[in-house]
């Protein structure tokens, strides 16, 4: 077929990522030497999301992509997760948290000063 032949990149171009406010909260709650099962460390970032006004898309969505976002760091090795018969505990790795908050902190100043130098330039 014709059309098979065709493949379409996805995203290929756009590079500019946009601050991820759940993992930014992940990894100030996890900086902490305290270890969480799922559901506390949930609460926490719920809550902490609510306050800075950024938790969108309901709580079970919200809940699901916390999740998705654990496993991921899990896989990067930023954090550990100990399994006890059915009870999982996740603790951040300190070092590798330290270098995802900077990373972050960056990502989210140049974010913050595209932001800025748009409203200026629609003023």
């Amino acid at each position: 077929m014709l059309y098979s032949t065709m493949a379409k990149q996805s995203g290929a171009s756009f590079s500019r990522r946009a601050p991820d406010n759940i993992t930014e909260e992940l990894v100030a709650v996890l900086s902490s030497k305290a270890s969480f099962e799922f559901k506390p460390l949930f609460d926490i970032v719920l809550l902490n999301l609510r306050e800075r006004n950024a938790a969108s898309g309901g709580e079970e969505m919200l809940r699901l992509r916390a999740y998705e976002k654990l496993q991921g760091l899990v896989s990067q090795g930023a954090v550990d997760r100990k399994v006890t018969g059915a009870v999982k505990k996740y603790k951040g790795v300190a070092a590798r948290l330290a270098v995802l908050s900077a990373e972050q902190k960056v990502l989210r100043t140049e974010w913050d000063q595209r932001a800025l130098a748009k409203a200026a330039a629609a003023n």
